[in-house]
């Protein structure tokens, strides 16, 4: 329970120097506070460290290229910064307090665009003068201020009878007027409100500037009492609104440069917009809908629009007329659950979408098929192409510079295991590129020779590998980062299998068994945390903590599965919706399927089987312990979910709907409703200044039990813990609970 002091701590963030000379990765090996910064050369893959010194002169990681990548554009410490390849020079552009962000360069290349204050401005390489070309402003223009109609009479009245006032209003609006006339180029002022605005660009020809505009939701924020403070009194935390609070919202603004006017993108006529869910009783609602800021084309002449209906069931990819702010659509996504999968992203960051070279094909991700493939649809001709397809997913798709190759990761030859693809632009064949057992994800340095690769297995953390780009290339492992501690113990590769679940479905599920042990011994059911997660596979999970006592208690004579049950991540839409309006549903049948796999199939005690996991993890273990009671003999249930209607919006609702609207899937999803049920030994744990799910969760069920009676449960707290706990001796105290739990009850 030591975390990375007993393990090791792997590399991450990879990322090449801008001439390939050099790979870098944030590593730690030394078990310093705080990764540090490393690199190989092509010549030497021994990792060094690289100096402060150096590190500050590094052109920053991210940033933006012109179109023949010989100068790029980046931030560091607010400021922008231009690197010129082809002489290895950085050029400071700005320097001052205020911080600069989003730099990129116009699309003919003579001005470089960025933002300051939320305002776009535009720096002239060949000139030097800085142009502002936006001006917004919160709060509303004067004349679109309203007073009451007495207020109006008295400034009416009150002008009519002091001339000195009427003079100097008009010679205000006199000098007003010069000073524009004098001022032409100056850009039009546009009040925004209380919103917030911000993706602001400019089209190719440069008439037209789009903008995003977003308000965010004024719900009750839920406080988190934090009794254990360095000033000795405790203080409210502040945390999230509960699933059904008012939501933000998104829209997007054109200013018309030419014409000097604004107005916004429409979006009434999408369709299917009108279609409301079965369960939603006032048929009269209009649904709302968030507008994602626009993707230009590379030549600035098009863009492409994401709108998200606000229930998510609904994912339109437009094309913006931007003269009229219309839509035209490309494709429509409905989906009766909710719309996700890899690359299917729901906020503005993490979406994956682009366009071509040839500025008329938008690439994307969809389930269409059942599982996320990459598409591509012409939007003159309004034709679509499925790139890929099959019972696997993709991940992560990237062009190479030529953009006549894709890169992505897929897990086409086993559910559990990734591998770095190649694919020609049109699609068809894929080619594998990386053979390591578990996952591998690839980074191709800038001139496409070599690649980085961090890798896997189930019983090995991830580790820095580097190849030749090409299939069939061997790898070289780069670094060593485990513990001598950690290798003194052979880890076991768990067993991948396959039941049968009750309606025929066939579940994934890892499995640690003892070499040897007694008849009908003990066993124990695992429930990894959701959100979208994947734990049956075969690289090194983010639940390394829970391997490691897998096993010790594989060691002490447990038998564990660990289940990719309906809802988790890896096997489509209709695996990802199985959970659609009852949690506790197919996900916990999964697992009673699990159990009666373990009795059928290896000797295990259906008396003696046990069941943990954390926060949904923690949730099913509580649906299990008061609905399947006969099951499972003991269960531990970790910073757990006890009322759905008490969690955050942008997840429940997506499952469960909002507790107005669909208050059935509310309460046969929430373990609260079910608390009488519970016969087995039961233990809680959660963290008391939990901002994810709120430690108020398990006061309230913790009374619901003491109301009816139950003796068989306990409840052990930690003060200075968060949902995912930081310090080893409350994992360890966390742990030792389960451990004896499992001893008293199940030996």
């Amino acid at each position: 329970m030591q975390g990375t002091d007993f393990v090791g701590t792997s590399p991450s963030r990879v990322y090449w120097g801008e001439h390939s000379e050099y790979l870098y990765f944030n590593w730690n090996p030394d078990g310093t506070p705080g990764d540090s910064l490393y690199r190989i050369s092509n010549n030497n893959t021994t990792p060094e460290k690289v100096s402060w010194s150096l590190r500050k002169g590094l052109p920053s990681q991210r940033g933006s290229y012109n179109q023949s990548r010989t100068k790029k554009l980046y931030t560091k410490n607010g400021d922008i910064y231009l690197y010129d390849l082809s002489n290895r020079k950085e050029t400071q552009i700005t320097n001052t307090i205020e911080r600069e962000s989003s730099p990129i360069f116009s699309y003919n290349e003579e001005s470089v665009l960025f933002e300051l204050s939320n305002n776009l401005y535009s720096w002239n390489q060949n000139t030097g003068v800085t142009d502002q070309l936006t001006d917004f402003k919160k709060g509303k223009e004067e004349k679109d201020k309203k007073s009451s109609k007495q207020d109006a009479w008295i400034e009416k009245e009150e002008m009519e009878l002091i001339a000195i006032l009427k003079e100097r209003k008009e010679k205000k609006e006199a000098q007003k007027e010069i000073r524009d006339s004098h001022n032409p180029d100056r850009p039009k002022t546009i009040y925004i409100g209380k919103k917030s605005v911000g993706n602001i660009s400019i089209s190719g020809d440069g008439k037209y500037i789009t903008y995003g505009l977003s308000a965010r939701a004024n719900g009750i924020r839920t406080k988190v009492p934090n009794y254990v403070t360095e000033s000795g009194y405790a203080e409210d935390l502040g945390a999230r609104p509960k699933v059904g609070a008012p939501t933000s919202s998104m829209s997007v603004g054109i200013y018309d440069i030419e014409n000097d006017t604004t107005y916004m993108v429409e979006t009434a006529t999408l369709p299917g917009l009108d279609k409301l869910p079965e369960f939603i009783k006032d048929k009269d609602r209009k649904r709302a809908v968030y507008v994602h800021a626009p993707v230009w084309s590379p030549d600035g002449s098009r863009a492409l629009v994401i709108v998200r209906s606000k229930d998510n069931k609904d994912r339109w990819i437009t094309l913006l007329d931007v003269a009229k702010g219309e839509l035209k659509v490309m494709d429509h996504q409905h989906d009766e659950a909710w719309i996700a999968g890899p690359g299917i992203g729901w906020s503005q960051w993490d979406r994956t979408i682009g366009w071509l070279a040839d500025n008329e094909t938008i690439w994307f991700q969809s389930e269409e098929s059942g599982y996320s493939h990459l598409y591509t649809v012409n939007t003159k001709s309004s034709k679509k192409k499925a790139l890929t397809k099959g019972t696997f997913e993709i991940y992560n798709p990237r062009l190479t510079q030529d953009q006549n190759t894709w890169y992505f990761e897929a897990n086409k030859t086993h559910s559990g295991e990734r591998h770095v693809y190649s694919m020609a632009i049109s699609g068809g064949k894929m080619t594998q590129m990386t053979t390591l057992t578990g996952r591998s994800d690839g980074y191709l340095s800038p001139d496409e020779s070599k690649m980085a690769v961090l890798s896997s297995t189930a019983n090995q953390p991830t580790e820095l590998h580097l190849m030749d780009n090409g299939a069939g290339s061997t790898s070289k492992q780069i670094t060593k980062s485990t513990t001598k501690d950690f290798d003194q113990y052979k880890w076991r590769t768990p067993e991948y299998v396959t039941f049968k679940a009750e309606d025929g479905e066939v579940v994934n599920a890892r499995l640690y068994k003892p070499t040897s042990g007694e008849s009908k011994g003990p066993a124990i059911v695992f429930v990894h945390g959701a959100g979208y997660l994947q734990n049956a596979h075969k690289w090194w999970s983010s639940y390394y903590r829970e391997y490691m006592f897998h096993n010790l208690l594989v060691d002490q004579g447990y038998t564990v599965l660990d289940i990719d049950y309906r809802g988790s991540a890896g096997y489509g839409r209709d695996w990802r919706t199985g959970i659609y309006r009852h949690m506790g549903g197919l996900d916990l049948s999964d697992h009673i399927d699990g159990a009666k796999y373990l009795t059928s199939t290896h000797d295990v005690d259906p008396k003696r089987i046990g069941i943990y996991g954390g926060s949904y993890g923690g949730f099913i273990t509580l649906m299990a312990m008061f609905n399947e009671a006969d099951v499972f003999a003991a269960g531990a249930a970790l910073r757990s979910v006890t009322d759905w209607a008490h969690y955050n919006h942008g997840y429940t609702s997506n499952i469960l709907n909002t507790p107005v609207d669909d208050p059935e899937a509310y309460r046969k999803s929430s373990p609260i409703y079910f608390a009488e049920g519970l016969k087995g030994a039961l233990l809680i744990c959660h963290g008391m200044i939990d901002t994810n799910v709120h430690f108020q969760d398990v006061v309230r069920l913790s009374q619901r039990l003491i109301e009816l009676g139950k003796d068989n449960w306990e409840m052990a707290v930690y003060p200075l813990e968060s949902h995912g706990f930081v310090e080893p001796s409350s994992w360890t105290d966390e742990y030792s609970r389960i451990f004896k739990l499992f001893e008293e009850n199940l030996k």
